[in-house]
């Protein structure tokens, strides 16, 4: 069953109710205060143009343990020739509009709409959204952006204009935060490459009920 949220209440039903693809409600709004509630409780929006707010709850959650994430000889080799430059919050807005724009294998146009990039500017600002940032000669060349909730970063997307851009994002958040664990919410195989696994809810949401 699917339920339909009020836009008067912030509220959400049980996460275990979600449906097999772990669609559990549509309605509401993106205010921070909705998606606040949301992350704490193990749910995110994922929608496209013209479609209603979508909200999930997957039964499993693919996600990266820091200290688990496997870096290849190769991308050693690129992390220690220093040809990125990594930083951390200093280009929200682009890493998000880049985001949007990149291409996704059978997904004709970008469920990061308009609308959910001033939702994610505004949580920015209001210092829950946070962004890695890959430059080289001075080009923002990659990254990623995600929600902080306690030890936890639910990861919402990353680009690469450049070959290992992406994985060095990636990287820096395993190795230079206090993370106890990455949130990539759906698998694909660039990120099962990179050490990432599938948990069930149960074991994800002990991640939430110690905060």
């Amino acid at each position: 069953m699917v339920f339909s949220l009020p836009v008067d209440e912030i509220v959400f039903p049980d996460h275990a109710l979600a449906n097999e693809d772990g669609l559990l409600a549509i309605g509401g709004d993106l205010s921070a205060e909705r998606l606040i509630l949301a992350y704490h409780n193990g749910i995110f929006p994922w929608f496209s143009e013209n479609d209603p707010i979508c909200w999930y709850s997957p039964h499993e959650r693919c996600v990266i343990y820091p200290d688990r994430i496997k870096v290849s000889k190769s991308m050693k080799q690129t992390l220690k020739n220093g040809s990125f430059k990594v930083t951390v919050n200093l280009a929200f807005e682009k890493v998000i509009a880049n985001c949007a724009k990149i291409p996704r294998k059978d997904q004709p146009g970008t469920w990061i709409t308009k609308e959910m990039q001033e939702a994610y500017l505004n949580l920015h600002r209001l210092g829950w959204a946070h962004s890695v940032e890959v430059w080289q000669n001075d080009h923002l060349v990659g990254g990623l952006y995600g929600i902080a909730v306690g030890n936890v970063f639910c990861g919402e997307s990353m680009f690469s204009l450049v070959s290992n851009a992406s994985k060095t994002a990636l990287i820096f958040l395993c190795q230079q935060t206090n993370f106890e664990l990455i949130d990539c919410q759906l698998p694909n195989d660039h990120l099962l490459s990179l050490g990432a696994e599938m948990i069930d809810r149960k074991t994800y949401m002990k991640f939430f009920n110690n905060q």
